[in-house]
């Protein structure tokens, strides 16, 4: 079969590889769609905390079932499916405490493990969810559904929240999505007027262009009254938007963290004591985000498809890379067409 392949930074290419043999207790499936986010881009560009090199990227993705034992999931041959891309070891003081996401030795598929950009792939049992006739492209785009998702209920988002999103890329713009579904006021920005005007579309508050220091504490004192944001969300991994979070948040007022980036934060951390912030990690998601969003997504409540920007196929998979890299500031949500 074939598959894509992340060399070294800059360079993707597709190898011929043998066909996954199925294992007990896992499906053969066959890929559908795939989405490349954020983390792919960071890896494809060398800027990716987590990846290593060579490495089949993916982790969003939809598939059929082709090959699969009996179980009491109700999963069979034919069943479009999405999966949990995030291995756990089920030994470390995280798993042990119900943290799977945080697991101490995670493993997830495209970064420390092979990825899901190829023909086929094996999944266990435990992480395939049944897509419930979801359209299979829209179904390749929960799993960044859930990382935004996760994100927002780590920050407690409740109605009547106003929440502050930085970066308007595919996970800011899908924690908006999240943020409005939770009855909060929610706002975006980012340095791209672009990707703010592509904002609007999902039904954001308002937007906020960071093209500088004094138009961001501007913009952050108007539509707040010089309370700040009860809620900030970092999409982006800089030190910078780290940054933009802790001065936007209100005195109190609860700060998320779900951009991965390389760079090491030197600034005020006093911030935080004066503030009295709550500061809050979030990585990857949990079984229930899935199951939760598979059901909102089918019930017609968060329109997703809406986030793809550009389609490509199989066959031109470095080609969506290097155009992807070249024009992020435009493309959003790139989905590699398997079928």
């Amino acid at each position: 079969m074939k598959a894509v392949f992340i060399e070294n930074p800059g360079k993707a290419v597709i190898k011929d590889i043998p066909r996954p043999a199925r294992k007990p207790g896992e499906a053969l499936l066959k890929l559908l769609y795939g989405g490349i986010c954020g983390s792919d881009l960071g890896s494809y560009r060398g800027t990716f905390a987590y990846f290593s090199y060579p490495r089949t990227p993916g982790h969003e993705f939809s598939a059929e079932i082709v090959e699969i034992d009996g179980n009491d999931r109700g999963l069979k041959p034919g069943m479009v499916v999405v999966c949990n891309p995030y291995f756990n070891c089920g030994e470390c003081y995280s798993c042990k405490h119900g943290l799977v996401n945080a697991c101490m030795s995670n493993q997830t598929m495209g970064v420390q493990r092979e990825g899901a950009f190829s023909e086929y792939i094996t999944m266990p049992l435990d992480r395939i969810y049944d897509g419930k006739g979801l359209e299979p492209m829209v179904l390749a785009i929960i799993e960044p559904l859930c990382i935004s998702y996760h994100g927002v209920k780590r920050a407690g988002v409740k109605g009547g929240d106003k929440v502050l999103i930085v970066g308007a890329g595919t996970i800011g713009i899908l924690a908006a999505v999240a943020a409005k579904q939770k009855g909060a006021e929610v706002y975006i920005a980012d340095v791209s007027q672009v990707k703010l005007d592509y904002a609007r579309e999902f039904g954001v508050d308002g937007v906020v262009l960071a093209d500088g220091p004094e138009a961001y504490e501007r913009a952050v004192k108007e539509i707040t009254g010089g309370n700040g944001f009860d809620v900030t969300i970092e999409a982006v991994g800089l030190p910078s938007t780290f940054q933009n979070c802790i001065d936007a948040a209100a005195f109190g007022g609860r700060m998320v963290l779900i951009g991965v980036g390389k760079e090491n934060l030197d600034f005020n951390f006093t911030m935080i004591q004066k503030k009295e912030l709550n500061v809050f990690g979030s990585r990857n998601a949990l079984k229930p985000d899935f199951l939760e969003l598979i059901d909102l997504v089918k019930a017609g409540k968060i329109p997703l498809k809406k986030i793809i920007t550009d389609v490509y196929k199989f066959d031109q998979a470095p080609r969506a890379f290097q155009e992807m890299s070249e024009n992020a500031g435009r493309m959003l949500k790139v989905i590699i067409d398997f079928t």
